[in-house]
């Protein structure tokens, strides 16, 4: 049986693969945080993906290992940038979820004018059902 989007946003490790105007797949490995029956993901404000994003809303997410390796089937979904006001919280939330890494994201957005500056916020759910 395919999985759900409650069987996969839980996952510590994500691929989540967005895609591009003419409908080419990216996928790309995320961190992300399940919230209220939704996955919340801090990336770089300007990123490819927040860009495509912008384009489509449409995404798939499937569970991966730590370094991106694929390990189960796609799962239909749709994701919305999220406001600026809303990026500290989601990163807040990432890095309570993910703090071994915090030593080294937490200084780079600093370094780079803070988190409000240079993160952005993305927000996944689950594709409505026709």
């Amino acid at each position: 049986m395919a999985p759900t989007f409650e069987d996969v946003y839980k996952e510590k490790y994500l691929l989540l693969t967005t895609f591009t105007k003419d409908g080419r797949p990216k996928p790309t490995p995320v961190w992300g945080v399940p919230h209220e029956g939704k996955l919340l993901i801090s990336t770089d404000d300007g990123s490819w993906k927040t860009k495509r994003i912008n384009n489509t809303p449409r995404v798939t997410i499937q569970k991966c290992g730590v370094l991106g390796k694929v390990k189960g089937e796609p799962v239909e979904a749709v994701a919305r940038n999220l406001p600026k006001s809303e990026t500290r919280r989601v990163f807040d939330m990432v890095t309570r979820r993910y703090w071994w890494h915090a030593w080294w994201w937490i200084p780079q957005a600093i370094v780079r004018g803070g988190v409000d500056k240079v993160h952005a916020a993305i927000e996944v759910e689950a594709a409505p059902t026709s």
